[in-house]
């Protein structure tokens, strides 16, 4: 009698036909419409199976493995991974792996979308509009703040940044300023034309400031009261990295007070929840967490994601070997 095949569980709904691979190799429990499952449901859903692919939205911990006791690999769909419990999921011998690469050209796309949209006021020129404001042209309708030319910020500066930082400086003649936990190599700065500075003055000297460092307890609120006082009245300030990185209450004082010019969030602190403050206010342009979110590289995502779980659960070329597995004591990336 031919042994019973594993069983693996994907959260949410991907892509058919690169789901469908997993059922060369598994017993698959794919879940037909997004979800939102409570801490309750996936510890339920953890508990037997070998292996799983989740999203940000699942957060597994040690309440959720409890009692996973077949529980041998999870596939993240995503580069950033705070919604799992690193430690944990090594503690119990169960192997962790990401998506990142994939989606570093796209999610950088969307931040230099996001940071031209704030520094010329495109939505809140298009909401003008809209509401039938625009009577006729006037010379002083709608200023906004140049991008060519003036000085680019990043706060953390892995592939994201990095990509980033090429759009700004060879795309727009930017001055690039960046900082990370460590310095780039030489060669890197070189490529992205960046300089390496302290944390006070990327804030001071930054037009445009883009979030791109991993969240972890240690940045929440990296940016609040005291660091957007010591940005430009000028400036604005792009977030495509988590949420919780920034003080959001205190950036809404900054933006209603005018001591910060613009914002753009594609990431808020309780999403989908969107602090109401902020949806109040005309100077912020506001996306639902859709850096990634383009046909080939949400593909890309999911089928880096199934290959790790083929690999990690020992089947396919890369049997034993995911291509991307989560070091331990590892830092949540972006």
């Amino acid at each position: 009698m031919a042994e019973p095949r594993p069983r693996v569980w994907v959260s949410q709904p991907l892509f058919d036909d690169i789901v469908g691979r997993l059922g060369e190799y598994f017993d698959v429990d794919a879940t037909a419409e997004v979800t939102a499952w409570t801490p309750v449901q996936v510890a339920e859903k953890l508990r037997g199976v070998a292996g799983a692919v989740v999203t940000l939205n699942e957060r597994i911990g040690p309440a959720e493995i409890a009692q996973a006791h077949g529980l041998r690999a999870v596939a993240n769909v995503g580069v950033g991974y705070d919604n799992l419990d690193v430690e944990a999921l090594h503690a119990r011998g169960i192997v962790a792996t990401n998506t990142p690469d994939v989606l570093t050209e796209t999610t950088a796309d969307l931040g230099f979308a996001l940071l031209l949209a704030a520094a010329r006021r495109i939505t809140e020129g298009e909401r003008w509009l809209r509401e039938g404001r625009w009577r006729q042209w006037s010379f002083d309708t709608l200023l906004g703040h140049d991008v060519h030319g003036a000085t680019l910020g990043i706060l953390g500066m892995g592939r994201i940044g990095q990509a980033i930082a090429r759009r700004g400086a060879h795309g727009f003649g930017m001055r690039v300023l960046y900082h990370n936990r460590s310095r780039l190599p030489a060669g890197i700065e070189s490529n992205c034309r960046a300089a390496y500075v302290d944390f006070d003055t990327l804030l001071r000297e930054s037009d445009h400031l883009v979030l791109v460092l991993p969240y972890s307890p240690q940045t929440r609120h990296v940016i609040d009261a005291a660091a957007l006082a010591k940005m430009k009245p000028t400036a604005t300030l792009t977030n495509v990295a988590r949420g919780g990185l920034v003080d959001e209450d205190a950036l809404a004082d900054a933006l209603a007070g005018g001591r910060l010019a613009a914002a753009a969030l594609d990431v808020f602190e309780g999403e989908p929840r969107v602090n109401p403050r902020l949806l109040a206010l005309r100077n912020i342009v506001l996306s639902p967490h859709v850096g990634s979110a383009s046909h080939a590289t949400r593909r890309a995502m999911a089928a880096l994601a199934v290959d790790n779980l083929v690999a990690a659960l020992g089947h396919g070329p890369r049997a034993g070997d995911p291509p991307t597995p989560i070091a331990a004591k590892a830092t949540a990336k972006r």
